[in-house]
C-alpha cells in the first residue's frame, strides 16, 4: 500500500469526502476476501483495542507475506482470549510461548526456516507490555542485538491486565492499579519510573522501529507493510486502551487513543537504524485532561491534591512536543 494524499473537501470538518481510493490503495480490511487472521469465537472484552489492533496487524502481515507467515505469541490477554483450549481464533500457523520468550521462540523459528532454505516464510512475534517491556525484555533485546529476521509487535495496554491489572513498567505515572493503589501522598504508579520500549529499540539501531495506535488504522497498516518489506529485527509498538484496566467506557478506546496522540502523550513515529525518519504531527492539540479524565484509573487526579500530578502530566506532554517537534514549529 502506497501513501496517498487524500484532500479534505468538507471545509471545517475532519470528514473525507469526494474521493474513492483505487484497489491498490485500499485497506486490507476493505476487501471481502481479507485474511481474517483473528477470526470469530475469541473472548476479548467489548471495546478491546488489542483485539482490533491484532486483527489489522495480522491481516496486513499475512497479505504482505503472501500467506507464508508463522506467529509466536507470548502469554497474556491476547493469547488467553483467543485460544481457550481446545479452541483457537487464529488462522495462520501460531504457537503460544510462555510470558518471557516469544522473541526467543520466534528467533528459533526464523533460524530453523533459514537452515532449511525457506527464506520465503516470514516470522512475527507478539506480546503485551508485560511480556515485552518487563518479563520478556532480555529475549527481545537479544533478538534486536542479533538482528534476527523477526517483526516483533507489542500491544501496549499499560499493565498486566490478564492477571488482575497490576502495574508494569509501561504503566504511566499516577495510574491506579491493583499494586499501585490511589492512596498516600503520591497516589498511583510512582513518578519517574518505567521504560520507553520504542527508545530502547531505537538504541539497538535495528532496521525499523515504529509506534502506532488504533485511532489511525491506516497508519498502523502502512507501518506493518513497511516492516514486512524489510528484513532483520523490526519493532512495532501499538497503544491499545483496555476498558477494564483503564476504567473507561468500552466505546472510548478510539477516542482515548486519539487523545493520547493529540495531547503529545504518545508520539507516533518511525525510525530506521536508530534515526528518526518520520513524526506524525499533532493535528488538533488537546489538553492532557481530555485523555486522563475519562479513565477511572486517574480519577484521583481530579480531586483536591491532584493538581501537582496534573501539571506533571502537562509537563510530560510539553516535553514530548518539544523533543519530537510535534507541532511542526521547527520546520
Amino acid at each position: 500500500m502506497t501513501t496517498v494524499h487524500i484532500p479534505f473537501l468538507q471545509t471545517g470538518t475532519l470528514a473525507v469526502g469526494g474521493r474513492l481510493l483505487g484497489d491498490d490503495d485500499r485497506s486490507v480490511q476493505s476487501h471481502a476476501d481479507r485474511p481474517s487472521s483473528l477470526t470469530k469465537g475469541h473472548r476479548a472484552c467489548q471495546g478491546c483495542a488489542e483485539a482490533l489492533a491484532a486483527r489489522w496487524v495480522m491481516d496486513t502481515a499475512v497479505e504482505a507475506a503472501d500467506g507464508k507467515l508463522i506467529v509466536a505469541n507470548a502469554t497474556g490477554c491476547l493469547e488467553v482470549f483467543s485460544t481457550l483450549y481446545p479452541e483457537s481464533a487464529w488462522k495462520p500457523p501460531w504457537i503460544h510461548s510462555v510470558f518471557a520468550n516469544a522473541a526467543a521462540v520466534a528467533t528459533g523459528i526464523a533460524a530453523s526456516l533459514h537452515a532449511q532454505g525457506r527464506d520465503d516464510i516470514r516470522v512475527l512475534a507478539q506480546g503485551g507490555d508485560g511480556g515485552t517491556v518487563d518479563i520478556g525484555l532480555a529475549a527481545v533485546s537479544g533478538m534486536f542485538e542479533r538482528n534476527d529476521d523477526v517483526l516483533y509487535v507489542c500491544y501496549d495496554n499499560q499493565g498486566y491486565m490478564n492477571t488482575g491489572v497490576q502495574r508494569s513498567s509501561a504503566t504511566p505515572a499516577s495510574a491506579r492499579t491493583a499494586t499501585t493503589p490511589a492512596v498516600g501522598r503520591q497516589p498511583g504508579a510512582p513518578q519517574g519510573q518505567g521504560k520507553s520500549m520504542p527508545k530502547i529499540a531505537m538504541a539497538h539501531e535495528i532496521p525499523y522501529v515504529a509506534t502506532a495506535t488504533v485511532a489511525d488504522l491506516r497508519d498502523l497498516e502502512a507501518k506493518v507493510r513497511t516492516a514486512m518489506s524489510m528484513h532483520g529485527a523490526r519493532y512495532l509498538h501499538v497503544l491499545v486502551p483496555c476498558p477494564v484496566g483503564w476504567g473507561a467506557s468500552s466505546a472510548e478506546s478510539i477516542r482515548l487513543s486519539r487523545a493520547a496522540v493529540q495531547s503529545g502523550i504518545f508520539p507516533v513515529l518511525e525510525a530506521r537504524a536508530g534515526e528518526l525518519t518520520d513524526i506524525q504531527r499533532i493535528r488538533q492539540r488537546m489538553d492532557v485532561e481530555e485523555y486522563l479524565r475519562p479513565q477511572a484509573r486517574f480519577a484521583h487526579l481530579f480531586k483536591p491534591g491532584g493538581e501537582d500530578a496534573l501539571e506533571r502530566w502537562r509537563a510530560m506532554a510539553a516535553a514530548n512536543i518539544r523533543r519530537y517537534d510535534l507541532l511542526g514549529e521547527r520546520s
